[in-house]
């Protein structure tokens, strides 16, 4: 697969469409960004069916992660998972919680300010959120089978150099 001959895709029909009746507008960009967001589409339904297997879903999963990058005790405020996870304090109080319900993350006060409360995984949470991950990076290397070492590394680059394009543009 690595290295494989350019193949068509649906992509390819929409851009040669528009250049067919919009002879006059270059649609190059279609070419990059509707593959982006088939690739995420794509994605996300894998990783939903994986996610869906070890009962939580993709929200509790950024979750998880977020208190599992977090040095031990692997604990957050709300508000520092609701700045890390772009949500609102109020929608991440919900998710935590659900979380907490299931027995995944435990609220703990601080000890210097009793004001402060903590998010924090339990055993339980991080036995779940270590075994998903492993699970999720293996997916997410099976969907990336079909480029080399050297290819991924390129994309990367490329993509990482597209997320400042697009930011410094304004627009986004």
């Amino acid at each position: 697969m690595a290295g494989e001959a350019h193949r068509a895709d649906e992509v390819d029909d929409v851009v040669d469409r528009w250049a067919a009746v919009r002879p006059d507008v270059d649609p190059a960009s279609i070419g990059v960004f509707g593959r982006i967001a088939r690739l995420d589409l794509m994605r996300r339904a894998a990783v939903r069916r994986l996610h869906n297997q070890h009962g939580i879903n993709s929200a509790a999963f950024d979750l998880l992660s977020q208190l599992r990058r977090a040095d031990p005790p692997h604990r957050r405020t709300t508000g520092e998972l609701a700045e890390a996870t772009l949500l609102t304090s109020a929608a991440t109080t919900l998710r935590i919680d659900r979380l907490e319900a299931d027995g995944l993350v435990r609220r703990v006060r601080s000890d210097e300010d009793r004001r402060v409360v903590y998010a924090e995984l339990t055993p339980a949470g991080l036995a779940r959120i270590d075994a998903l991950y492993e699970e999720h990076v293996a997916l997410e290397n099976r969907l990336l089978a079909g480029l080399a070492v050297d290819e991924r590394m390129q994309l990367a680059d490329l993509l990482r150099t597209l997320t400042h394009s697009v930011a410094d543009a304004g627009d986004a």
